[in-house]
């Protein structure tokens, strides 16, 4: 690396465009050497003037690869890529992170790692593997092997990637928490209490590792699952932070803590679940779990930029409670009997519809729960994987790696399935896999947004799909809603028996607690087949 074409290119970029001093035995570059240098760079495609260019462009002394990306107008990560392959380094899109990195974490400041793009991977003794997104800096990489008394094999990986290294690798020298024991339910003392406790740091990752921030998003964590809480949403206000909990499909306002508090309750979310804390300005998503007793719970926390800060939700899902039955979700045995008719047939398509959020994926999975794994290969995609079943190959989209519903779908059907479950018919192309599958001897279940049955069939034709596939292959579409259950405690007034004037403490007050589903199924028939073929529409299929 110290020798190659990066490696005097940078070392020769001064302030004023002059050649400057070699660093180390980075070797010099002459200005008549440009175009050999810029044949020798391969597929990053340098011309000698746009070389000429990168020497007098300001910033190519401090951020030499950030210049040289404006100037080949080229996407970090292929540019990363190319050069990989040019000079033979290692490229990882998603470097995972090793404990044996520790050594990089212990003797390496934070400041100085986030503001080299520098993050430790894995040491076996002898070199320590470190991943960067600056590649034109060998004075830096020679003075890190100085401070950690190792070698160094650089690894080419974006931006982003490395900051969610650094993020995670000083955090788990911090003992992160994931496990949730007896913390209190949160009220106002509380978070004064947690506020006070507070430092007033500008370091983010420092700031989501005080002790008050990781117990005040612990308690918050806590008493959402206290009360059976669905998602839980940190909405930044004009004046105030809001934090809210979606009970039984409701939303209450639930804590105010001090707007001064939402960057320290960011920052710890984001740190739990590797995202990037310094990116402020941009949507991301991802994952966590915790455990409380003998619970895992699983998180998905999506964050957005809004004009008064950063706004999060939270999804949770306890997994304890993932093993339903047809029983337990409210279908009667009339109708129970009527889906199983449809789930043991061999061939063909089912559908689930209904709104986000009505539960239509645990019903499949309770129907799933009836079927024979041992004798037929049961196999699913969905965006996300909610429920982990013994017995049920389960693969999760990942648009990142090119793992779409369609390319899933594909490579599936060449798995020898039996049955098949796809998370949500979103587009043409899944549609029409999911079709030719039904039609080619496999049973088929999907879920589709509509708000009752019989919409399904304009939906489908809407989506792309000509009538004719349909009437051959749906056999069935199963609509779903869910209802709030009145409270057994209180008998839906929301006021304690035991005590009067105080609220339920079954149902906090709400009148309802728990929710069940309420269902319909319909059948196709020669009728609804023709007219189908004749685009009918919802109300007249209806």
């Amino acid at each position: 690396m110290a020798g190659g074409p990066l490696a005097r290119l940078r070392s020769r970029v001064s302030s004023d465009g002059s050649p400057a001093e070699p660093l180390g035995q980075t070797g010099v570059l002459a200005l008549d050497e440009s175009s050999q240098l810029a044949e020798q760079l391969g597929g990053l495609r340098l011309t000698p003037d746009q070389l000429r260019a990168f020497r007098q462009a300001e910033g190519s002394d401090t951020d030499p690869w950030d210049v040289l990306l404006s100037l080949l107008a080229m996407d970090e990560q292929q540019a990363l890529s190319k050069l990989a392959e040019r000079t033979g380094l290692e490229y990882r899109l998603e470097p995972r992170l090793h404990e044996s990195s520790s050594k990089f974490y212990e003797l390496v400041k934070p400041d100085l790692a986030r503001e080299l793009h520098i993050a430790g991977l894995e040491s076996d003794g002898h070199v320590m593997t470190v991943a960067t997104a600056q590649p034109l800096q060998p004075a830096v990489f020679s003075m890190l092997e100085d401070e950690i008394g190792l070698p160094l094999r650089i690894v080419l990986s974006p931006r982003a990637a490395v900051a969610n290294l650094i993020n995670r690798g000083y955090e788990q020298r911090g003992d992160l928490v994931t496990e949730i024991i007896e913390e209190m339910p949160l009220d106002a003392s509380a978070i004064e209490s947690v506020a006070a406790g507070m430092s007033s740091s500008t370091d983010l990752l420092s700031l989501a590792r005080q002790t008050p921030v990781i117990r005040l998003v612990n308690m918050i964590l806590f008493e959402a699952l206290r009360r059976r809480a669905s998602d839980i949403h940190v909405h930044p206000q004009e004046n105030k932070l809001v934090i809210r909990f979606r009970v039984d499909g409701m939303l209450l306002d639930v804590f105010s803590p001090p707007m001064s508090l939402a960057a320290a309750i960011s920052s710890r979310l984001k740190v739990m679940t590797e995202l990037d804390i310094a990116n402020r300005h941009s949507p991301q998503d991802g994952h966590t779990s915790v455990r409380i007793g003998q619970k895992k719970i699983d998180i998905r926390l999506s964050c957005i930029p809004t004009v008064f800060g950063e706004r999060l939700v939270l999804r949770l899902l306890d997994q304890s409670q993932t093993q339903l039955s047809l029983d337990e979700i409210g279908m009667n045995k009339k109708m129970q009997a009527q889906l199983m008719d449809l789930i043991d047939r061999p061939t063909g398509m089912i559908l689930v519809t209904g709104p986000t959020g009505s539960g239509k994926t645990t019903s499949l999975y309770a129907a799933l729960g009836r079927i024979d794994r041992a004798t037929r290969n049961v196999m699913t995609i969905e965006d996300p994987v909610e429920y982990h079943v013994e017995g049920i190959s389960q693969m999760q989209v990942n648009p990142k790696r090119g793992v779409t519903f369609a390319t899933g779908l594909r490579a599936l059907l060449r798995q020898d399935p039996d049955v098949i479950l796809v998370g949500e018919v979103r587009d043409q192309e899944t549609a029409q896999l999911a079709i030719q599958a039904s039609l080619t001897g496999h049973l088929v279940l999907a879920t589709l947004h509509t708000n009752d049955a019989p919409s399904a069939i304009p939906r489908l034709i809407d989506i792309g799909l000509e009538p004719y596939l349909i009437t051959s292959s749906l056999m069935a579409v199963m609509a779903q809603l869910l209802v709030r259950r009145t409270c057994e405690a209180c008998r839906g007034s929301g006021q304690s028996v035991e005590e009067a004037g105080e609220d339920c403490h079954s149902c906090f007050g709400s009148g309802y607690r728990g929710r069940i589903a309420v269902y319909e199924i319909m059948n196709m028939c020669d009728e609804l087949r023709v007219l189908t073929a004749k685009h009918a529409d919802g109300v007249t299929l209806y």
